[in-house]
């Protein structure tokens, strides 16, 4: 081999060696993510690559979102956002939440085209915050995709698209992050004036508003996680906001296309929290050592506690092992199980601990 050969090769093999070693570089360092601006997540089980846009999984999903406004006498009364979950041969179905529909006198949808139709409400509950409404198939647009909330990660990207503050903002997109789940969250029902309830919530910083309520929660894929219920309203607190999961409103919205009653079930006793009057620790002589549960003030004729061991005066603190913080808690623990349904009370007497099994009864 002569020297300009020689020295060919080496110029040829260095490139080479060169070449391998920056594809090295690139592949299993952060470099060429850094340099396209790119993120590699997983997901659902899924690749997804993350260029800091969202605009194609917003693509997916906007067309099936829409603008619910609710009428009373003639007038305006109640915003928010609904979106198609499913359709059939006559009708799409719009998810939204129980408190945007509740007592209007008509219902009116807002398309993403902002063509406009008469809604109408099938089923609806204060409890679940859930309502379906039903629109003749011809109008829908889109359906959503359903997606799985139990596979999400606290940090995986989530995003919205609603109608925050009515209709001049419709169609607007928020993004964030999934900030948690599991979140047990007091809220008030009907007229109640204190938090009688609470719902097992995911929480996110996705900016949510009045007029987002009732429209969907979405991972990265553009697939619906959860339902947009509420907002911490305090000024003291920004980027605090609350989704149904979408399993948890699933699993009972055959119920609600058919108009049918959820029946939720009840012990048959009226209450009152351990800590909300200290007139009644004082008559019932309860045990300082209680700080929370429920005092039993009235056991109802013919239901279930009636038939229990349960007495006046008794502090209810768990249901079947689960602690009962409040009333709103022993609701959630109770409404766990149907009507028919046998549980096991666990209470507080005269400072002694007893257990005993109620037969849940329908509610009036």
């Amino acid at each position: 081999m002569n020297k300009n050969a020689k020295t060919a090769f080496v110029i040829i093999g260095s490139f080479i060696i060169g070449a391998v070693l920056t594809l090295s570089i690139f592949k299993f360092t952060p470099i060429m993510d850094s340099l396209l601006k790119t993120t590699i997540v997983k997901e659902n089980g899924k690749v997804i690559l993350e260029d800091g846009s969202l605009a194609d999984s917003v693509e997916k999903v906007y067309d099936a979102v829409v603008l619910i406004q609710g009428y009373k006498n003639e007038q305006t009364s109640s915003t928010g956002t609904g979106f198609f979950y499913k359709e059939d041969d006559n009708k799409g179905y719009i998810m939204t939440n129980h408190h945007v529909i509740e007592g209007m006198d008509s219902i009116k949808i807002v398309l993403s085209d902002d063509s406009e139709v008469e809604g109408k409400v099938l089923g609806s509950d204060e409890y679940l915050d859930l309502a379906v409404i039903s629109i003749p198939k011809k109008a829908v647009k889109k359906v959503a995709a359903i997606g799985d909330s139990t596979k999400m990660r606290l940090g995986d990207t989530v995003f919205t698209v609603g109608s925050p503050l009515g209709y001049n903002y419709r169609g607007s997109v928020t993004s964030g992050r999934l900030s948690g789940k599991d979140r047990m969250v007091s809220v008030s029902v009907g007229n109640a004036s204190n938090n009688d309830w609470v719902m097992r919530v995911l929480q996110t910083d996705a900016a949510i508003n009045p007029g987002n309520s009732g429209g969907p929660l979405l991972n990265s894929n553009g697939e619906v996680i959860g339902i947009n219920s509420m907002k911490l309203v305090q000024e003291e607190i920004e980027g605090m906001g609350f989704a149904i999961p979408i399993e948890y409103a699933m699993s009972h919205i055959d119920s609600l296309e058919k108009g049918e009653k959820i029946e939720w079930p009840i012990l048959g006793i009226n209450m009152i929290n351990v800590t909300e009057n200290p007139m009644y620790r004082n008559s019932y002589k309860i045990d300082n050592s209680i700080t929370s549960g429920v005092i039993v003030v009235k056991v109802v004729e013919n239901t279930g506690a009636a038939k229990s061991d349960l007495k006046e005066g008794d502090v209810i603190i768990a249901i079947n092992g689960e602690k009962v913080e409040s009333s709103a808690y022993l609701r959630y623990e109770l409404y766990k199980y149907k009507v028919g349904e046998e549980i096991e009370i666990t209470y507080n007497r005269e400072g002694k601990e007893h257990k005993t099994k109620v037969k849940l009864s329908k509610g009036e």
